[in-house]
């Protein structure tokens, strides 16, 4: 079993907030509840108060543990929270750097001195968020990949001025909650996940808007190829399996032909100018109507629910 840290205990004792109640709060509340965590989720809007709830009880009884929807409340307000007790803020609140300046610069002065200050922000370096506040050291990264609560991955990023030891804090402690936590050294944009993921779709958008495949074969190249196989190692351990010397040849002929761009592709602006942004409007590569999409993501969450259950032994335990 893990040792408990001083600067974050064990779940069980844990008092978690989580700032921000749309679907990544709540999802990322339930994490936190499925190992005995007490969750205050903080939204502003009342009317919300009750669906962040049922979301959060629904998603709990997914893995029998709807009892534990004991260990979360809303508050309406940061000032609605008992800070003396607070360990952990987790902020997801909109994509705005200030919003989330102005949000850090008020937890600095609510928060206990040793309560670790997270942002869940997928754009914005730690270091953005904390500049010219006191005591960043207690200031971290960790961003949860949608939907947080089926996705077992969490990256804990250090900021240049974050203490590494309550990095490894918060690795330790994300660990107990079951999840697989990565530790990112250097904040750098997009940190590991999202840089790996743009790699891949800069390449995937530049094979389209050359002509060399479609939109529907790009995607069935990756799920049904080599994607297929990333659920049963990722691309390094991939690499020991085939060989290093075929990848380091292949390299030579392969990456100077890779795409070198440094914004996006006529065939993404185009569709964002035009209003086709995916889903939200009704068409971006794809056509959307309301039963179709409803039906993708009944079955894309069925998928995520299915190779879930195929690496759940893989996965650390929940420790509370």
């Amino acid at each position: 079993m893990t040792t408990a840290i001083p600067s974050l205990p064990a779940p069980s004792q844990c008092h978690a907030v989580v700032v921000g109640g749309g679907t990544m709060g709540a999802d990322v509340a339930v994490v936190l509840a499925r190992a005995q965590a007490g969750v205050t989720v903080v939204e502003t809007d009342a009317a919300r108060h009750a669906g962040i709830l049922e979301r959060a009880r629904a998603n709990l009884a997914e893995r029998g543990l709807e009892q534990n929807i004991d260990k979360v409340g809303v508050a309406a307000s940061l000032h609605a929270v008992a800070w003396r007790d607070v360990n952990l803020v987790i902020e997801c609140i909109p994509e705005s750097l200030p919003l989330k300046r102005a949000l850090f610069a008020e937890l600095v002065a609510l928060a206990p001195a040793h309560a670790l200050l997270a942002s869940n922000s997928s754009s914005f370096p730690i270091s953005q968020i904390a500049e010219g506040l006191e005591r960043r050291e207690r200031m971290l990264g960790l961003h949860f990949f949608m939907p947080a609560h089926l996705i077992p991955l969490v990256e804990v990023v250090l900021g240049p001025d974050s203490d590494s030891a309550r990095g490894e804090a918060l690795v330790a402690f994300m660990r107990r909650c079951g999840m697989v936590p990565v530790l990112v050294r250097k904040d750098v944009p997009g940190f590991l996940g999202n840089r790996l993921q743009h790699a891949l779709t800069r390449e995937a958008f530049a094979l389209i808007q050359e002509g060399v495949a479609s939109a529907e074969d790009v995607d069935a190249a990756v799920r049904f190829g080599f994607g297929f196989r990333f659920l049963a190692a990722g691309p390094v351990m991939q690499r020991d399996h085939a060989g290093l010397d075929v990848h380091c040849a292949a390299t030579t002929t392969t990456y100077p032909s890779l795409s070198k761009a440094d914004g996006p592709f006529p065939i993404l602006t185009e569709r964002v100018a035009a209003g086709k942004l995916g889903m939200k409007t009704g068409e971006g590569f794809y056509r959307w109507t309301p039963e179709t999409m409803a039906a993708e993501k009944a079955r894309y969450a069925a998928m995520l629910r299915a190779g879930l259950a195929l690496i759940e032994g893989e996965l650390p335990p929940i420790e509370p």
